[in-house]
């Protein structure tokens, strides 16, 4: 097997075991940085692939990861943050992780190369016709990652595939491959530091575009997310402040009357009746703020103006 990108060694690597720690510090900063930047490249592919993923799930499709080792660690990272960050709901996102929940204390490094595994983790995950998986693999290869890649395509979902090394395996069962071409480890091999960093940056700007063609950002507020802590929930509050232009204790009482809706309290603080009648709006424009609030100032037009001014303290 011809050796990968991710197995060569570093330029800067040969006698850092003699360097002064500072100085091996230095070396393994700047190698996070040239994998972090090794992303630009990989934009315009990365933009399909999260207009792939709102799709399936616009749809009403599941969106998958797929991974082994520390790419499954990024993979897992991404998708579990997901309804809690932007509401997308946890029985539409599998992850499929070589090896299973046994990854939580010790990473399972022979289930990546089991195919059979990979197999029967699609087929328990349902993945399918309107479905999307994301496939990811530091050196293109791993047996788990390719065969869950190849069935889902088999079985007509769209196909996502992030590796790090050019003429990827991985990519010839992809829809859309992302090619994020890292440099070579400062450690040969330890595709858990660069490579890691790169896949994780990448899944970050895919997912959040991802929301963003959902509608679940708004002038970089996390709009749709879901408030079931103390901090997640004064941290809605302060966006149905900041954004509908009301004090904070207000914003609470509006997302008390929206059952948690940072969208819907938004919309009942710019004139909507009540949740109900937010949703209403938010149906008819895809869940997207913007336009929801523009249908409102259109409606408050067209009666002449004869909107009461708020008080101080209440919300525009």
């Amino acid at each position: 097997m011809a050796e990968t990108r991710t197995e060569t060694q570093h330029g800067e690597a040969q006698g850092i075991d003699l360097l002064a720690p500072q100085s091996v510090l230095r070396v393994l900063a700047q190698g996070q940085l040239d994998a972090a930047n090794s992303v630009f490249a990989a934009i315009p592919s990365i933009a399909r692939a999260a207009e792939e993923a709102a799709r399936a799930l616009a749809g009403g499709g599941k969106i998958a990861y797929a991974a082994a080792g520390s790419s499954g660690l990024m993979a897992l990272a991404d998708g579990l943050e997901l309804p809690g960050t932007f509401g997308i709901p946890q029985d539409r996102i599998r992850i499929l992780l070589a090896g299973g929940a046994a990854n939580f204390h010790e990473l399972a490094n022979d289930a990546e190369d089991d195919k059979q595994l990979a197999r029967d983790d699609v087929a328990s995950a349902g993945i399918g016709a309107g479905d999307c998986l994301i496939a990811l693999s530091a050196s293109g290869s791993t047996p788990y990652a390719v065969e869950a890649l190849r069935v889902a395509e088999s079985l007509g979902a769209k196909t996502i595939a992030i590796a790090n090394n050019p003429r990827a395996i991985l990519f010839n069962h992809a829809d859309i491959p992302v090619l994020v071409e890292t440099p070579a480890e400062v450690i040969a091999g330890s595709t858990r530091m660069g490579a890691g960093t790169a896949q994780k940056i990448a899944l970050n700007m895919m997912s959040t575009l991802m929301a963003i063609h959902l509608g679940h950002v708004h002038d970089g507020y996390m709009v749709n997310l879901r408030p079931d802590n103390l901090k997640l929930k004064d941290r809605a509050a302060r966006i149905v402040a900041a954004i509908a232009g009301c004090t904070p204790d207000m914003a609470a009482e509006l997302l008390s009357k929206s059952g948690g809706s940072v969208k819907a309290a938004i919309l009942i603080a710019s004139g909507a009746q009540d949740a109900d009648d937010a949703e209403r709006l938010l149906q008819g424009t895809g869940q997207r703020l913007r336009p929801a609030l523009a249908m409102i100032e259109g409606s408050k037009s067209s009666n002449h103006g004869g909107a009461k001014t708020p008080k101080q303290g209440e919300c525009k």
